[in-house]
């Protein structure tokens, strides 16, 4: 009786984890001036930035409203942001203009590009695709770099344990996946691309792939 109850009491500590984190990020948001803090505290824009030459020509894949589209575009020679929904890319069209940077309405799971890309920006994007490897496949068609940004299963124990329990351990209910090294090598292969860098930041694995020779 005493093991249920701590059983119990556990999965509701755990379950209001899981709101305090939410809660926590909303009210961050509002705090700082309606930027979330994780943008100055990350500085995963400069990765991508890091990764890029001047003569580039760039695509970001599910681009939001433009953060991390909007930094490249000061390096890159030519940068395309697509995101699926509208009010995103209204958001980013408000802001300053770039005239090297152009915002498309559509989803890229079967958008038609025109052109191809020195290097597509794939930003915590992956981990919303459901058929990521045919997903991945076709990206062949329009560069053969990607510069990638993906949330790690293992970044710590309670996400694994709150699995474990069969209690929501996602960042986003969105996610199809959330990776380990393992796993996220594991589709890359089936997909025709090699893992050819990476680092682990914050829970989160940066890395530029390259598409297999065949």
């Amino acid at each position: 009786m005493k093991q249920r109850m701590i059983q119990f009491i556990l999965k509701y500590i755990l379950f209001f984890h899981n709101f305090l984190y939410k809660l926590i990020s909303k009210l961050a948001i509002i705090a700082n001036h309606g930027i979330h803090p994780k943008h100055d505290i990350l500085k995963y824009e400069e990765f991508f930035l890091n990764c890029i030459d001047p003569a580039d020509t760039i695509v970001d894949i599910g681009c939001s409203s433009g953060e991390v589209t909007r930094v490249v575009a000061s390096k890159a020679k030519k940068v395309v942001g697509i995101e699926i929904e509208p009010k995103k890319i209204a958001k980013a069209k408000g802001k300053k203009h770039i005239n090297n940077l152009t915002y498309i309405v559509g989803d890229a799971t079967n958008y038609t590009f025109e052109d191809k890309f020195d290097k597509i920006i794939l930003s915590n994007v992956l981990e919303h695709i459901e058929n990521r490897i045919d997903f991945l496949k076709k990206m062949h068609t329009i560069s053969d770099t990607i510069l990638l940004r993906v949330p790690m299963i293992d970044r710590d124990w309670i996400t694994i344990y709150k699995k474990q329990l069969d209690i929501e351990y996602r960042l986003d209910k969105t996610h199809y996946i959330e990776y380990t090294i393992n796993s996220l090598k594991k589709e890359l292969k089936e997909s025709g691309w090699n893992l050819d860098s990476f680092s682990i930041q914050f829970g989160e694995c940066w890395g530029k792939l390259i598409m297999k020779k065949k």
